[in-house]
């Protein structure tokens, strides 16, 4: 049963019902898409947080959902825990999920606002900032590569990071690996950022090994 008491579960809620939505039409995904030329000639900057409520498929959808689910939930507790004034956190918190969707696409606007054709879509860079944000709290946890192999969460956020900033640089495929590698970033700094203990946190249980 979701909490509705954590900000976690609107967001989840609201990503489906909008992800859903522009599935069946391209009007609305025409109108959130992140279109950095769309945006330079327009000043329409919403698309930073409305290219985030939408998927390309399915799969997108759901991949990212489950990093919410199982991420963001725990985050968002990880915040309340930290901070005796809990509706702060939740902003902190909400700030964290926005942010990520705001400074992993910088990159790709100032790489492609003179190209009227790039787009880019999802969740992926605000959940990369949930997961590697979980990853300082709990660097030797088990993620499950594909679902089905093990690996300690600190290897798999080292092999995230390198994997994305290479793909980037290759640029063969149509994903934003940008998005992945500067949300990532940005769910380490933001955190590290509001609260500076979590950085002793990280490197006792790191240690801990």
């Amino acid at each position: 049963m979701m909490d509705f008491t954590m900000i976690s579960t609107y967001i989840l809620i609201i990503t489906v019902l909008v992800s859903f939505m522009a599935f069946n039409n391209q009007e609305l995904r025409h109108k959130l898409i992140f279109n950095p030329f769309i945006i330079k000639k327009k000043n329409e900057y919403h698309r930073f947080i409305t290219s985030g409520l939408i998927h390309a498929d399915w799969m997108h959808l759901i991949f990212n959902m489950i990093v919410i689910f199982y991420f963001s939930f725990t985050i968002e507790g990880y915040y309340l825990q930290l901070f005796e004034d809990k509706l702060i956190a939740k902003y902190y918190f909400l700030f964290l999920y926005i942010g990520g969707l705001i400074i992993s696409d910088l990159p790709s606007y100032f790489k492609h606002k003179d190209n009227y054709y790039y787009n880019s879509l999802g969740a992926s860079g605000a959940t990369s900032s949930v997961l590697f944000a979980f990853i300082l709290f709990q660097p030797w946890s088990m993620l499950y590569f594909f679902g089905i192999i093990p690996i300690p969460a600190i290897l798999f956020g080292i092999g995230f990071l390198w994997y994305s900033s290479h793909m980037s640089k290759k640029a063969t495929d149509n994903i934003n690996h940008d998005a992945h590698f500067y949300g990532a970033v940005w769910g380490v700094v933001f955190t590290l950022i509001i609260k500076p203990h979590v950085g002793l946190i990280f490197l006792n249980k790191l240690l801990s090994f």
